[in-house]
Parts: C-alpha cells; structure tokens; sequence
C-alpha cells in the first residue's frame, strides 16, 4: 500500500510512524486508520524493526475522528471495522511501542497515543477525552485503558467533563511515563527507541502480552502466564547472550532473537 497520509522510516531497527496530515491536525478517519493498520502488520511481518515510535507532524499528536464531510450514520460500525482493529493490532505488536505526543491528543488520538507502551509528551502537549463534548462516549479503548491507568475517578472526570489534561499533570497521574521540553522529545524519544530496538525483542513481546492479560486475570493465572513465558525467554539466544554478558562483566549484544 501506498501511504498518503502517514510517513513510514525503518532504520536501526526502529520503525517510525508519523501521521502526515497536519492541516487537520492529523484527523483521522478511515483512509488514515487503514494505513496505520497497514503499517502495523508490515511492522510485525517484515521482522525488521525491533522497535515502534509513533508521532505527529506539525503542531498536534492528533485531534480525534475528523468530523469534517459528514455524520457517519451509525458511529459504532465504524469502530467495528476501522478503529477496533487498528488498537487490537497496536496492542498485539511483537514488538515494544513508543509514543512522543508533540501536541494535542485528542478523542480517538489520546486512546492511540495511551495505546503505546512508552508515552512521552512535550510540555505543550494534552490529553483530551473529547467525546462528551460532541455528544459521543469514549471509545477506542478509552474506558478500558484509562481507569486502569489512572484510577476510576480520574478516568471518569476526564470523560465526564471533556477537559484538557496537560502534558505535566498527565505525568503527575502516571497517564504517561514522562513530559519534556518541547525541543527535547525527538531526541528522548528516539533514545528510548534505539534502547529498546537493541533490546531482548522476544522477551518485550512476552512482557507485553503478559500485562495486558494480567489486567483480566487471577493472581494464580498470572503466574502461570510467567512460568510459561519464562520457558520461552529462556530458550532465546538473547537469555544465554544476556547471561554470557552478564558473567563476563560487558554489556549484552541482544539479537532480537
């Protein structure tokens, strides 16, 4: 497929996404949401990233479903087939994720900005759960990801009240993990992402399944989630580099592998 409104980048074993549509404030809506999901499964097939990092071009990480050209006639068919697939890919990636917000996250784009396994923000940057504002509910994820970040209360005045959460006080809730100067989120970001892409990248794809089914399950059930996924960490090669490393005082030479 060829992308008109994300730029893809693949180098050093990071894989770039930027949404390209910045007159709109990188609105988005099924052409966009089909090219991100198009993107996602080239991220997992191609096996050539090992790392995830998702931004936004121009002033704003993404303002939400573009309600330009018209009311779609029933809004949760277009969940069904467009963004309930792009979070489900998202999450599923093999891969760990990266988000830097260099401006608003907004509706539909504060749940793909949350989605990310990393969040960055720079301190111009908010959140915004913009549904009640137009009469909608959450949607995107929004009600399942946000009280399990931020606790129930939180999450519910976020959405009751359709207010800005700014990119500092998102850091103080722990609905990210780190808010930088504006000039600073390129490089921070993509310092994150390079660690990661030169990390145990089958031992990442472990981990992120095991937490996201941790939020579902039993205590017992989640150790046995652990036992299984310890087996497999440790028939990788990256487990015996780590070790090997480790013993001979040098850092580790992962693999991905």
């Amino acid at each position: 497929m060829a992308y008109e409104h994300i730029l893809m980048q693949q180098e050093g074993g990071i894989a770039t996404l930027t949404l390209n549509r910045p007159a709109t404030l990188n609105a988005l809506n099924r052409s966009i949401v089909a090219e991100l999901i198009d993107a996602f499964d080239r991220v997992r097939d191609e096996h050539v990233a090992r790392a995830l990092l998702i931004t936004g071009a121009g002033r704003a990480f993404s303002s939400g479903a573009e309600l330009a050209g018209g009311l779609p006639q029933d809004c949760g068919a277009e969940l069904e087939t467009h963004y309930n697939p792009l979070l489900e890919r998202l999450m599923a990636l093999p891969l760990p994720v990266i988000c830097a917000v260099n401006g608003p996250a907004a509706g539909a784009g504060c749940s793909l900005a949350l989605a990310a396994d990393i969040v960055l923000a720079a301190r111009s940057a908010y959140f915004l759960q913009a549904f009640i504002n137009i009469g909608l509910v959450p949607d995107v994820g929004s009600t399942w990801m946000l009280p399990r970040i931020v606790g129930r209360a939180r999450a519910q005045a976020m959405m009751l009240l359709g207010e800005r959460v700014p990119a500092e006080r998102a850091e103080q809730w722990g609905m990210i993990y780190r808010c930088v100067d504006d000039a600073a989120l390129g490089p921070e970001s993509l310092a994150i992402a390079t660690k990661l892409a030169n990390g145990p990248t089958r031992a990442y794809a472990l981990l992120r399944q095991a937490l996201r089914e941790s939020l579902e399950c039993s205590l017992t059930e989640s150790l046995q989630i652990e036992r299984t996924n310890q087996w497999h960490a440790g028939r990788t090669q990256d487990f015996l580099e780590g070790v090997t490393a480790f013993l001979g005082k040098r850092p580790p030479s992962f693999q991905g592998k």
